[in-house]
C-alpha cells in the first residue's frame, strides 16, 4: 500500500489509520470531512504523530478530555463504528487473529 485509502472506504473498519484519521478530526488537525484518501503513508505518519503527541497530554485515555473534545471522540467513533458495521465489520478478533 503506498496510498491510504480513506477513511471512508477502509473496508477493513476501524484500522489503526482509521483511528489517526478520526483522532486527527477530534483535535482538528484536519477537518471532519477529509478523510484522508489518497495520502502517502509519510503523509500518514506526519499525522500519527501529531495525534499522538496530542494523546500524551491526555494520557492516551478519551476519560481525561476536555468536555469538548470527549463530546467530538464520542461522535466521531460512534459514528465510524455504525458505518463500519454497515459495512460488515466486526470488532471482535477471530481465533487467528
Amino acid at each position: 500500500m503506498d496510498k491510504y485509502v480513506g477513511l471512508d472506504q477502509d473496508k477493513h473498519g476501524i484500522t489503526q489509520l482509521g483511528r489517526v484519521v478520526l483522532d486527527a478530526r477530534v483535535f482538528g488537525f484536519i477537518p471532519e470531512t477529509q478523510d484522508c484518501a489518497g495520502w502517502t503513508l509519510g503523509q500518514m505518519q506526519v499525522l500519527m504523530d501529531k495525534v499522538d503527541k496530542e494523546w500524551d497530554q491526555y494520557g492516551n485515555l478519551p476519560s481525561r478530555l476536555p468536555t469538548e473534545l470527549a463530546e467530538r471522540h464520542t461522535r466521531a467513533y460512534a459514528g465510524a463504528i455504525a458505518r463500519a458495521r454497515d459495512q460488515g465489520w466486526d470488532a471482535e478478533l477471530g481465533d487467528d487473529e
